[in-house]
């Protein structure tokens, strides 16, 4: 066991644990407004990055999608490129 984690170390793999960062106190809170954090999730292309990519648990990832919706449908993120 011991072996495996100084293996994972080694070439900087960590384990599943932790929390997604939009996690409060059990809710999950995703601003639309936030422009800068939406970017970090979209791709230069504008699709979603993957929630593996994210590290965003499933509702997260949800909100995420619906934010940066409401951010194009209101003009403050364009649809496609940066």
């Amino acid at each position: 066991m011991a072996q495996q984690e100084n293996e994972n170390e080694e070439f900087g793999r960590r384990g599943r644990g932790g929390q997604c960062r939009f996690m409060k106190d059990g809710r999950c809170i995703v601003d639309y407004k936030d422009v800068r954090m939406l970017q970090k999730f979209i791709t230069p292309q504008g699709k979603l990055y993957s929630r593996k990519r994210t590290g965003a648990c499933q509702q997260s990832q949800r909100q995420i999608k619906i934010a940066v919706k409401r951010a194009r449908f209101l003009g403050l993120l364009p649809f496609v490129g940066r």
